[in-house]
């Protein structure tokens, strides 16, 4: 994965559609779905917990399969980067403390690996605005900067490969 530039306007604006769309959609196909099991498999007697439960599950899995299916539309080229971004992040942070034993040590995969997240962290904190964390964040770019220009490394996120963290 490689770190792109997004508008951060475009983005929030098509971040709260898709969203929008989203939660009308479970609300829609919610209700209809399970109207539709209490008529045709209950009778006015009994509970209607399970067909209701069906019916939410049936509108999530009709929601994912319709996000999965526009996933390479135009419109979504923002919001998926940023959700695929953060699902890269959190398969770093997961394996965190490994890596940042490793960037003691002086681990090249390990500080390319951090630099990454840091870098794609910093981002993400500018499109939502989180400046509450962001001077420690810096600090902590800057901090690895030195490191990897000690050990002669790139300071471009490019180099990152998903790949690397299996070392981990």
């Amino acid at each position: 994965m490689r770190l792109r530039e997004i508008n951060k306007m475009r983005y929030r604006k098509h971040l709260r559609v898709v969203f929008a769309g989203m939660a009308v959609a479970l609300m829609i196909i919610t209700v209809a779905a399970s109207t539709l099991f209490i008529y045709l498999f209950s009778s006015p007697d009994v509970s209607h917990f399970m067909h209701n439960l069906a019916g939410v599950a049936a509108a999530a899995i009709i929601v994912f399969i319709v996000l999965n299916k526009y996933r390479q539309h135009p419109y979504m080229v923002e919001v998926v980067y940023v959700w695929d971004l953060k699902q890269q992040l959190n398969r770093i942070q997961r394996k965190l403390r490994k890596i940042e034993a490793a960037v003691e040590n002086n681990d090249n995969d390990a500080m390319i690996i951090t630099n990454f997240m840091y870098r794609g962290s910093k981002q993400l904190y500018e499109l939502d605005d989180n400046t509450i964390t962001m001077e420690g964040l810096v600090g902590k770019i800057r901090v690895l900067d030195q490191r990897m220009g000690d050990a002669g490394l790139s300071l471009s996120t490019d180099t990152y490969n998903p790949a690397m963290l299996n070392r981990f």
